[in-house]
This record gives structure tokens, C-alpha cells and sequence, in this order.
């Protein structure tokens, strides 16, 4: 990963798009803080991100939750 200023990339864009396309991931400072990160293109299927994938489900044998406070509050 190679890090350098933006005006640096600005001026260069051509050299390192071309490190871009042999693998190397660059990240883009400006005012000294990271802004972007240029990294290469995948044909590999997207991921699913995280927080967008099903989370995980327990099943327990049992009433559920709703039913047993409704019984609980028709007893009290």
C-alpha cells in the first residue's frame, strides 16, 4: 500500500494508475488525512456487505416470547 499527497496524484495520475493496474493500492492524503483509497478492479462477484447479510436465527422448541406475555398478562 502506498500512501502520497493528492496534488502528488494529480500531477502522476497516469504513472499510478498504472501501479494501480499491477496490484498496488494507493491511498490518497489531503491536508495530511486520508480522503480515498484507489485500489484494483475485480471482476469477482460483489460481496454482500455485513451488515446487509441475513443474520443468524435460533430456533428454540417452545411457546414464543410474544405468546408467554400475553398468557402472563392475562393470569395477572
Amino acid at each position: 500500500m502506498k500512501t502520497l499527497l493528492f496534488t502528488e496524484f494529480r500531477k502522476n495520475a497516469s504513472d499510478f494508475i498504472s501501479q494501480v493496474e499491477h496490484g498496488e493500492t494507493l491511498v490518497l492524503l489531503r491536508r495530511g488525512k486520508p480522503v480515498a483509497e484507489v485500489i484494483p478492479y475485480s471482476d469477482d462477484l460483489k460481496k454482500i456487505p455485513s451488515w446487509k447479510k441475513q443474520g443468524i436465527r435460533f430456533k428454540i422448541n417452545g411457546s414464543n416470547l410474544s405468546s408467554a406475555i400475553l398468557d402472563e398478562r392475562n393470569e395477572g
